[in-house]
């Protein structure tokens, strides 16, 4: 009875100090179908998909891969989530949560329905796991340390109740705490988290693992027991039995075997195969989907990062010198058929256009090239032909991982020779490579990220992060301009504010040049099998095609009416070769589209 009365009265005290604080969601929030879910949407079948190399790992904490990202969020759940369309917060295993008026106070609690699939509720105590296991030193768990390392280890109040304190003010802080996927504590505690990498027998989310097939496949078994399948927001998402993920380490050769048939689903990233190599019967007869997706997807940056910690390219002189270096009009027009802006930004969505953003285009400019790499001492020996300062030579290594890269670095390779510059080009799987990354084992590589809707700066560009092994800032980038301004914007919490501060990030990262910067597409090209239903809009507004997973269904009688038409060799009605988000989804009566899109030339 004691323990009874002194529990109840922890509850209490607990009750006061919620009182000050804000909750969340509001009163008279229900929860509802996704504006975005189709609305025929029925689950089963299948759909396969390309997703790049076999995977190093599949765990996300681990691997920071689009694959083990989809894979990790199809198989555990936030403690948020977050409206496709308003962006606002809504519950995850979170029913609910407070923030206190100083906003360093954040209290969760869980939805009590939440369950493991081995029947075991999703506990406080596995949040806390969750969030220890990322931060524990030993755990090469790098990018995601960074946002969670503003708190405090939680405090478990109670079975579904945990509360974390901030050492700081930051607008990101809601979002780090409510965004980071949480583990079973009862299946990898006391396991070196390290090596947890394919074996995730117990989940929360919505998929378990299937069949892996190591360098050939990994397929998703959609689970009928998933704990939240009956809330409305699940009705209509994530409708396919199974999900099927298929390797293949060049592009090229899966491209070959998705128009054999071999999977649904491939997402065109080289404008050679969307140009010139999507003809043929099984174009003409609309068998394959060809079809761009023009939503308000963030916009990422590509480039050839160079590692700053080394010779020569710690030198900010050498940097420009070798992207004005890179002939990319010559590359745009020759091989990618100036389907491409030529980047001048690494947050070019906050510009209308590229010609809105003041940084300057790079130019091809061997003359200012070679008075560059003067001015930073180096001389041409006359017996080698190669530069040289200080009785070093100029050459380095390219570290690169698809053939596919070859043709453009063959270009910059013999433009570089003819300044002096010697580039040899080291090929490696993904695994190596990713495995020369996490440990800055490197020149210079061809990287490519995405982008967020809230841009924060701090893992890449913060010199915190410039030595952080498996961390996001691999050129090892450090300027104090910058850090103070990423200081700068952590407790602002007005969008547009931050967003301007990131502008003046951009300058002074474009001056120093971290990467030669390449090029960027402002829509999702997609190819498909013509079988899968699609909502009308294709996408969610924000996302990439990924969003297949989530939105589009199996329909037998498309199945039906596509096998068909390949019996028959009879074409299938045309789907609409561009789809802009906001000409076809409304939300309410003064929706306006997201941007008029001009056809391609």
């Amino acid at each position: 009875m004691k323990r009874f009365f002194l529990f109840g009265l922890i509850l209490c005290i607990a009750g006061l100090a919620f009182a000050a604080d804000e909750m969340f969601p509001r009163a008279g929030w229900k929860d509802k179908p996704s504006p975005l879910a189709g609305a025929h949407a029925q689950a089963g079948g299948r759909l396969s998909i390309f997703i790049g190399p076999s995977p190093k790992s599949l765990n996300y904490y681990l691997e920071a891969s689009s694959l083990s990202s989809e894979v990790f969020g199809l198989m555990y759940e936030t403690l948020l989530g977050m409206d496709p369309i308003t962006l606002e917060y809504v519950p995850g295993l979170a029913a609910r949560w407070s923030i206190s008026a100083d906003k360093k106070t954040y209290t969760f609690f869980l939805d009590k329905r939440a369950r493991w699939s081995d029947g075991k509720p999703v506990t406080a105590a596995d949040v806390k796991w969750t969030f220890d296991a990322i931060m524990d030193p030993k755990n090469m768990t790098g990018p995601h340390k960074v946002s969670l390392a503003r708190f405090s280890s939680p405090k478990v109040l109670d079975a579904t109740t945990i509360r974390f304190t901030a050492r700081e003010v930051h607008w990101k802080n809601l979002m780090a705490l409510g965004d980071f996927l949480i583990l079973p504590s009862h299946v990898f505690a006391g396991k070196d988290f390290n090596k947890e990498n394919f074996s995730f027998p117990v989940v929360s989310g919505p998929y378990r693992m299937g069949a892996l097939k190591q360098g050939v496949s990994l397929t998703m078994e959609r689970r009928a027991d998933w704990w939240n399948r009956v809330s409305p927001s699940s009705k209509g998402v994530y409708n396919f039995d199974r999900i099927v993920y298929l390797f293949y380490e060049e592009r090229e050769n899966a491209f070959e075997a998705f128009k054999k048939g071999s999977f649904d689903l491939y997402p065109v990233y080289t404008a050679r195969m969307w140009v010139k190599e999507t003809t043929g019967e099984s174009f003409d007869r609309n068998w394959i989907v060809k079809q761009r997706v023009h939503n308000s997807h963030p916009l990422g940056f590509q480039g050839f990062a160079m590692n700053m910690r080394r010779f020569p390219f710690n030198d900010v002189r050498v940097r420009k010198a070798m992207a004005l270096l890179l002939d990319r009009p010559k590359m745009n027009a020759t091989l990618m058929y100036n389907q491409y802006f030529l980047q001048n930004s690494y947050f070019q969505d906050l510009y209308p256009s590229p010609s809105a953003c003041p940084n300057p285009q790079t130019p091809f400019d061997k003359a200012a090239a070679r008075k560059l790499l003067a001015e930073a001492g180096f001389r041409t020996n006359p017996k080698t032909g190669i530069l040289e300062k200080g009785g070093k030579p100029f050459r380095f290594q390219f570290l690169e991982r698809e053939q596919s890269s070859e043709k453009f670095l063959s270009i910059y390779q013999e433009d570089l020779k003819d300044v002096g510059i010697s580039m040899e080009i080291v090929r490696k799987d993904w695994a190596a490579w990713m495995n020369d990354m996490e440990h800055f084992g490197y020149d210079m590589t061809w990287a490519s990220w995405g982008a967020g809707l809230f841009k924060d700066p701090e893992s890449m560009w913060s010199s915190r992060e410039a030595d952080r092994p498996a961390g996001d800032n691999i050129t090892g980038f450090k300027d104090p301009r910058v850090d103070a301004l990423i200081a700068k914007q952590k407790t602002i919490f007005d969008v547009a504010a931050r967003h301007a501060i990131c502008r003046e990030i951009d300058k002074i990262i474009f001056a120093q040049y971290p990467y030669a910067l390449l090029w960027n597409i402002d829509y999702v090209r997609l190819l498909y099998w013509n079988r899968p239903a699609t909502p009308d809009w294709v996408l969610t507004k924000y996302g990439d095609e990924s969003s297949a997973e989530t939105l589009w269904w199996s329909d037998p009688d498309n199945e039906a009416a596509f096998s068909d038409a390949m019996r028959k060799k009879t074409p299938l009605p045309a789907r609409p070769a561009a789809v802009v988000f906001g000409n076809v989804f409304r939300t309410r009566a003064d929706l306006k589209p997201v941007y008029a899109v001009p056809p391609l030339t």
